[in-house]
């Protein structure tokens, strides 16, 4: 993601690459050019008078910058650096930290931290608010420079004061960077089930997770009793990696269509024949960190009744952003469509909701942890068909399966709860998983 707002939490959606035209220029009408006279009073006066002095170059970035901004969270100017920035979510090579962030109300938000990296091993948590770089308060300074701050070769030190909400006191954690290359797909296998873990949609996720699928079965020397494919805090990615993840899956049918303003502006995508799981089933693991690309996936795979959906709401990013360049070096990048699944939903706002609910018991802090989502952005698109599951998710801090403490997991052997209850679900339904993943969900 590389907007202010959610940078990269998602590539989320397509980037098609539009040339920019001027002919809307020809469409402006006098009330128009009144409010560009407006903001050229404005612009001249705060470089005739500003307390020190400002260039061009500052002052026009920053007034397309609040221009995009007043729009949605995810549609901004992209300069130089945040090509680079582009470059690193779909290669995911540097030395850093493992962080995804973002910006609020001049404030640097954790999105997620990457598994396995120094971030995901100091316990910084998606939600968590950094403050400090090495001492120095960072409130007020742009994303870009408390990325940089963050960023540095490797082995090199760098602490950070974390801001946890339902916490009293801040947490110092100082970490060593690392070179980070962010693998998008990672297998294992456990009690007989294939586990598929992909953490972005890069460049290669597509083909990872074909041959994840491949070495899962060569490694067991027979079919696996079922499959599951985690999607817990990804952020999103490339639209084309979503599409061939689905297909992986799908024998047939529609995997998602996006809708532009204009009312014939549709474009679907289907899936080809061939489903490599061979019908045997499918669990997906979703929570508020899985985004955009991901919900692609699960909404996909629930639509078609292929697998089921298990873990916590997602995150509810629903729409497409275009990349409009301007220049050698800068584009526009501004959200042209929103997204749907096969069944003609949008989870914008909403977020896919889950077959199975099941919370993450194995987390400590999950019945005081505030949980984000795009219904919580500043400026989010408005989803007319908007679901309200506020309610379902307060219910299941009480719900009498899930009394289990992350301490008493721990002490037997269970690090992760949801992954354990999929792993559980699969091993004693077995066949009858798929059965049920083809019953049709009340709605």
């Amino acid at each position: 993601m590389f907007s202010p707002a959610l940078r990269a939490a998602a590539l989320l959606g397509t980037i098609a690459i539009v040339p920019a035209t001027t002919a809307a220029l020809a469409q402006v009408d006098s009330g128009t050019y009144r409010e560009l006279d407006t903001f050229m009073d404005i612009y001249n006066r705060v470089k005739a008078d500003y307390v020190d002095r400002v260039d061009d170059k500052t002052l026009m970035k920053g007034a397309i910058q609040g221009m995009l901004s007043a729009l949605d969270p995810h549609s901004s100017y992209v300069d130089a650096l945040d090509f680079d920035n582009m470059r690193i979510a779909t290669e995911g090579n540097y030395g850093g930290l493992g962080l995804t962030v973002s910006m609020e109300d001049g404030a640097v938000k954790v999105i997620a931290p990457t598994e396995d990296t120094p971030a995901w091993r100091a316990g910084i948590k998606s939600g968590d608010y950094i403050t400090h770089i090495n001492g120095t308060l960072i409130f007020g300074q742009s994303l870009d420079e408390a990325i940089e701050g963050m960023r540095g070769p490797a082995g090199t030190k760098v602490s950070l004061t974390i801001v946890r909400p339902g916490r009293d006191k801040p947490l110092d954690v100082t970490l060593v960077r690392e070179n980070i290359i962010q693998k998008p797909v990672k297998w294992e296998v456990k009690g007989g089930v294939g586990i598929v873990n992909i953490t972005t949609f890069s460049a290669n996720t597509g083909a990872d997770t074909r041959a994840a699928m491949m070495a899962i079965d060569k490694s067991l020397g027979k079919p696996p009793l079922g499959y599951i494919i985690d999607l817990r805090s990804n952020g999103g990615g490339l639209l084309t990696q979503a599409i061939e993840v689905a297909d992986v899956f799908l024998e047939r049918g529609e995997i998602v269509s996006q809708r532009g303003r204009a009312k014939g502006d549709i474009e679907r995508y289907y899936a080809k024949p061939g489903d490599l799981a061979k019908g045997l089933p499918v669990i997906v693991l979703t929570d508020a960190g899985t985004a955009s690309a991901s919900e692609i996936v699960a909404g996909a795979l629930q639509d078609h009744h292929r697998a089921l959906v298990m873990g916590t709401r997602s995150f509810g990013k629903g729409s497409v952003q275009t990349l409009l360049p301007l220049s050698a070096n800068s584009a526009l990048r501004l959200t042209t469509a929103r997204y749907y699944t096969p069944a003609g939903r949008s989870v914008q706002e909403g977020g896919i909701e889950p077959d199975i609910l099941v919370p993450q018991l194995s987390d400590p802090d999950y019945k005081t942890r505030p949980v984000f989502r795009e219904a919580d952005l500043r400026r989010h698109l408005i989803n007319t068909a908007k679901v309200d599951n506020k309610a379902l998710e307060e219910d299941v801090i009480d719900d009498p399966r899930f009394t289990a403490t992350a301490e008493g997991l721990k002490k037997a052997g269970v690090e992760d709860f949801q992954l354990d209850y999929a792993l559980k679900t699969l091993a004693r339904l077995g066949p009858a998983v798929q059965t049920a993943a083809a019953t049709p969900r009340k709605r």
